[in-house]
């Protein structure tokens, strides 16, 4: 069962935003315990990052932090850091997400913990990567959609460029890192030793473009922006409908045949202008003017039937509603309840993998500021005397 892969795995999270918590919520789906260490008073940024709210709780946290303990610890000051370190030798993975050079300098880099813990498995998350002229710069992920090129081929040509909605940066990053830490651990089992994991918000980027790159290799030429379609094949964009938008995707010729037979206009593959998708690619404009004529006097599900029956791959233009509302969606179990205090109806975003016919069943709710430190560190065998102590001191909470 997917929540069992990483039982007894220890995670200690260091990380906030949104690649890092992402990387760690999807260890926490596995099944591995995720300590989740924040600033004391504070806590992760994204607890703050409101309205929108659910149950008076930050909803980009919510969706972000499941499946985790918190505790308060204030990293800065070096007792805190030293209670880090203690930590780090009671846990098999460490993942934090500051700039290259402050975990290094309050005496957490992977040099210090690895030698406290040779089976560490140690994540460092960062913008730029641990080398060169940008490396101590921080980075978000609408900055790293426009330093890596994505934000140029995004929009409608003779536009400005647009950022694409979704942090599909930030979330590629958590993704990539959480990758990483799988293999290692993987690694560690044949070796028993861990190792360093790094993943930036600009190699993904960069990866995201690889497409791109390997056009513009080939050609010289820059990309254009295409709006919703695609450089290299056609038809592969929105088209109107009397009360929206459809999308169709005609990969090969054997497509676009069945994309205009759907249509009603079988004589529309025939033509020499459309007859091979080089052929279509070249005559864009010309066919985009064919099929829209054929689509925009309909609605968009008459469309999208009459393609699917044809055999054609297509799909109505969801908004976000339309998408939690649609059947698939529901019988795909990809949304599910995960109440929270306040908010009994609150509804995640399961982790998208199933095995053995099943998704991860482990749904706990975010948890709040600083909830678990007296429970932690009582597990870890720290007398409540000193814990008090150090929260005198302000270096819990």
């Amino acid at each position: 069962m997917l929540e069992d892969t990483l039982q007894g795995v220890r995670v200690l999270d260091i990380t906030q935003n949104v690649a890092g918590p992402f990387c760690t919520q999807i260890l926490g789906d596995l099944g591995a315990e995720v300590v989740k260490l924040e600033r004391p008073g504070r806590g992760d940024d994204t607890r703050d990052w409101r309205p929108p709210e659910i149950g008076g709780r930050s909803a980009v946290f919510l969706a972000l932090n499941r499946n985790k303990s918190s505790i308060c610890v204030d990293i800065a000051d070096p007792r805190g850091a030293e209670i880090v370190r203690t930590l780090a030798a009671r846990v098999d993975v460490v993942v934090h997400s500051m700039k290259p050079g402050s975990a290094e300098r309050c005496g957490l880099g992977h040099a210090d913990l690895a030698a406290i813990n040779p089976r560490l498995v140690y994540c460092a998350i960062s913008a730029f990567g641990s080398d060169g002229p940008l490396a101590a710069l921080p980075g978000y992920d609408p900055l790293m959609q426009a330093f890596t090129g994505i934000m140029s081929t995004t929009g409608n040509e003779g536009e400005d460029p647009v950022r694409v909605g979704v942090s599909l940066i930030d979330m590629g990053t958590g993704m990539w890192a959480a990758l990483g830490i799988l293999g290692a651990l993987i690694e560690r089992g044949r070796t028993g030793h861990g190792t360093l994991v790094e993943a930036s918000l600009m190699d993904t980027g960069i990866n995201w473009m690889a497409v791109f790159i390997a056009s513009f290799r080939a050609t010289g030429k820059l990309p254009r922006k295409l709006g919703s379609a695609m450089a290299m094949t056609a038809p592969y964009e929105l088209f109107p409908t009397a009360d929206g938008h459809v999308f169709i995707a005609a990969g090969n010729d054997a497509l676009f045949a069945r994309v205009c037979a759907g249509l009603g206009a079988p004589d529309l593959a025939e033509d020499p202008r459309f007859a091979t998708n080089p052929r279509r690619v070249e005559n864009r404009p010309a066919l985009r003017e064919a099929l829209g004529a054929l689509t925009r006097t309909r609605p968009a599900a008459a469309v999208v039937a009459d393609l699917r029956r044809a055999g054609a791959p297509c799909s109505e233009l969801n908004t976000v509603a339309d998408v939690l509302a649609h059947p698939q969606v529901r019988a795909a179990g990809i949304v599910v309840p995960l109440p929270v205090e306040r908010a009994p109806d609150h509804e995640v975003v399961a982790l998208p993998v199933r095995s053995g016919g099943r998704r991860s069943a482990r749904l706990e709710p975010p948890p709040a500021l600083g909830a678990d430190t007296d429970r932690f560190f009582a597990e870890l065998g720290i007398d409540a005397t000193t814990v008090a102590a150090w929260r005198a001191d302000g270096v819990l909470a």
